[in-house]
């Protein structure tokens, strides 16, 4: 049996939703308090905010969820963005400031996100990583009420969240604008859950669609609900024609595609169920978990899609699916989704699409020649997709095709390939101007293309708005001293040209005109504090726990269900031991000379509800469960030669 822990104390630099008490353990025994080890930079992080409402809601009488905000970037530990973050985010309970990591490190957390279950008496029961826990939460909970109810250290009543004074406005956290074609725009007013259309003038309004309520329904556009829109696309006039609606919306945690038609504010779901990562059937039927099925696109499960545009080199508009690290293609004539960029790993990887790797990818726009620029959020990247010659290019569609679309594989098309332009890695930001392979950018979510060509990046954390100019691969600024500033777009109602910038943090859009000379600006490249793990040379035993929800059992039918994949940066650190293969154990052997670096691991796991004699029925509901972790190591020779990582760990 197990021993025992104690949960560390809670340690930070302020609490939040509190109204002004610090909190402590001692002050919440008797409750069961689930800690939320989070960063509001981290898509992970946002699913799992929204999975903990359900079980807050039920059972918020006997659990506390105490989100432990341990950030990533630099602009994360300013206490003025983590209290915006919390306000966007409608956080409905008590948050600590961690900044230095000093409760992350007492709780050994090595993932974003991170969730510690702690019992009535203060005793550490579980470790979860990554996200999808929601029904093995209940199921814990459960068993901790019924335990602890018996044995009378359970109290039950309010918890300790207190509600923030929330900002009036017409706009709420705007996210992303489009431009509409008599010269309004439109915003993703996605802290009202809603979009805005706004006059020339950025400030007044012309008509709100949805409700302003959190939801989901179809339908006219006072009672159309969104959840948390972002992307808009503005489709060409050939496709509005064919399908009847005008523009598509990213309803980013809805995990669908929207169609809104621009006479009348009908909003209707084209692509998405609403379920991110089912897994359903696939293992039964031979199919990568991560393929997209053929059918009904409203049957087809998203992953929090953050951005849209049409690509006129691919004939199809393309979805930055920040959930999956990828990039999806979306034709709204057949309904058809299909994986367009990334293989679904967390990083940065250029090379073929299908081998790619993004890292939260946010931020779309297409030049002339059709090439599509990508602010690849998590790697502070700027990162672009060039599609071969023999489909369109700027020209026009080139001989073979029919002219309204790329040729098919049959006709010698070759896959996209991808490149970075700017941006080193998960782990590498900062704000220097200059050469485009020393410059550094902090979490950029937005990309616009300028006249001459360049690319304007909306450089959300560094509060700036960037230039890359591909011609001499230098980036400059063009602005500075934005409120988070999260989409750009180019102002074609202007003889000069000026950006319309989505000022995030500041509730408005604001117009910022190109300077002649930009600025230059450097202050310097930073790498992510995270303390790093100490191993031993040479052989390391690495072991990822899991253990399946009461209810479930591993899902066993077709083999092993579990997967570790494992590399390492940089890319020769690894001796041996990389790679994809089934099993959550692998030994690892360390380069000869390598002192630190950074291991990237993948767990999966698959289980199903099973039977009450434990079998899993033929139509059981499947989950999957998956955790990237990015490792930062150091070599130690007195440090133990193994690693154990938590997927979900019960103590």
């Amino acid at each position: 049996m197990t021993t025992p822990v104690r949960a560390s104390e809670l340690t930070g630099r302020a609490w939040l939703n509190t109204g002004g008490e610090q909190l402590d353990l001692q002050s919440l025994r008797g409750k069961i308090v689930v800690l939320d080890f989070w960063s509001f930079c981290c898509i992970n992080c946002l699913h799992v905010l929204d999975e903990l409402r359900p079980l807050e809601e039920e059972y918020g009488d006997v659990v506390v969820t105490v989100g432990v905000h341990s950030p990533k970037f630099e602009h994360e530990a300013d206490p003025d963005a983590l209290a915006a973050a919390v306000d966007r985010y409608e956080i409905t309970h008590p948050v600590l400031d961690d900044p230095r990591l000093q409760t992350w490190d007492a709780y050994t957390a090595r993932a974003w996100p991170t969730l510690v279950v702690v019992d009535p008496e203060g005793y550490i029961v579980a470790h979860l990583s990554g996200e999808g826990h929601a029904q093995g939460l209940t199921s814990l909970v459960e068993e901790l009420v019924a335990e602890h109810e018996a044995k009378g250290t359970l109290h039950r009543g309010t918890g300790p969240y207190v509600p923030r004074p929330q900002p009036e406005g017409d706009l709420r956290f705007p996210g992303k604008v489009a431009a509409l074609p008599d010269g309004s725009f439109m915003v993703s007013d996605t802290g009202h859950h809603r979009l805005v259309q706004l006059e020339s003038d950025l400030t007044t309004v012309r008509r709100a669609i949805g409700s302003g309520t959190r939801g989901w329904s179809d339908g006219p556009r006072e009672v159309a609900r969104f959840n948390e829109p972002q992307g808009i696309a503005v489709l060409p006039p050939r496709v509005r024609t064919e399908v009847g609606y005008d523009l598509v919306v990213a309803d980013t945690v809805n995990h669908r595609l929207r169609g809104v038609d621009l006479g009348s504010g009908a909003v209707r779901t084209v692509a998405g169920s609403g379920v991110q990562r089912l897994l359903d059937d696939a293992r039964a039927r031979g199919v990568d978990p991560n393929a997209v099925p053929d059918g009904d696109p409203a049957e087809v499960a998203l992953s929090s899609p953050w951005d849209l545009v049409w690509s006129d080199a691919a004939d199809t508009l393309v979805v930055a699916m920040a959930g999956t690290h990828q990039l999806f293609s979306f034709d709204p004539r057949t309904g058809a989704l299909a994986v367009l960029a990334g293989t679904g790993d967390e990083g940065l990887r250029d090379g073929p699409a299908p081998h790619s790797w993004f890292a939260q990818p946010s931020g779309l726009a297409q030049d002339a020649h059709g090439t599509l620029w990508v602010a690849d959020s998590e790697s502070s990247a700027l990162r672009s997709v060039r599609f071969p010659a023999t489909t369109h290019d700027a020209a026009g569609p080139v001989p073979g095709t029919d002219g309204e679309g790329p040729a098919e594989a049959g006709d010698g098309v070759v896959e996209p390939e991808v490149d970075s332009a700017v941006g080193l890695g998960l782990f590498d930001f900062g704000f220097r101007d200059g050469p485009a392979e020393q410059a550094r950018l902090q979490h950029c979510l937005g990309v616009a293309v300028l006249p001459d060509g360049s690319v304007a990046v909306a450089d959300t954390y560094n509060g700036a708005v960037r230039r890359y100019d591909p011609a001499t691969r230098e980036v400059t600024t063009l602005t500075r001293g934005l409120a988070e500033p999260s989409d750009v777009l180019l102002d074609t109602s202007n003889d000069e040209p000026v950006l319309v910038v989505v000022e995030t943090n500041a509730h408005r859009l604001v117009r910022v005109a190109v300077p002649q000379q930009a600025q230059t600006v450097d202050e310097g490249a930073a790498q992510m504090q995270r303390r790093r793990t100490p191993v031993a040379s040479g052989e390391l035993e690495l072991a990822v726990r899991f253990a399946a929800p009461m209810g479930q059992k591993l899902d066993t039918r077709w083999g092993d269900p579990t997967q570790l994949k494992v590399s390492s940066s940089p890319e020769d650190a690894l001796a041996a031991g990389g790679g994809t293969s089934r099993g959550l154990t692998r030994t690892l052997r360390l380069a000869e000379g390598v002192t630190e670096g950074v291991l990237h691991v993948t767990a999966r796991a698959a289980a199903c509800d099973g039977s009450p004699d434990g079998e899993i029925p033929e139509h059981a509901a499947c989950h999957l469960y998956q955790q990237d972790w990015g490792i930062p190591f150091t070599v130690d020779p007195a440090a133990p030669a193994e690693l154990t990582l938590e997927l979900r760990g019960l103590d």
